[in-house]
């Protein structure tokens, strides 16, 4: 369950992950639903992948003999 390992409750998640709803009313109010704590996601998420990239360690690999 994804609350395990984050501290966003489930029902801000499947907010952020724009899961389908069939009514019009239902989506334009799931555009607005949880926004700042769906800001605060975002912001959170990029967080983490900056740090994975900064964090990286690339290690060459050797070409094989004959490859182009």
């Amino acid at each position: 369950m994804p609350t395990k390992r984050t501290s966003f409750p489930l029902d801000v998640i499947e907010h952020q992950l724009a899961h389908a709803v069939r009514d019009p009313l239902g989506r334009a109010y799931n555009r607005t639903a949880h926004l700042a704590e769906r800001r605060r996601m975002t912001t959170v998420w990029a967080d983490y992948l900056d740090k994975l990239k900064a964090d990286v360690k690339v290690i060459p690999l050797k070409q094989a003999e004959g490859a182009s």
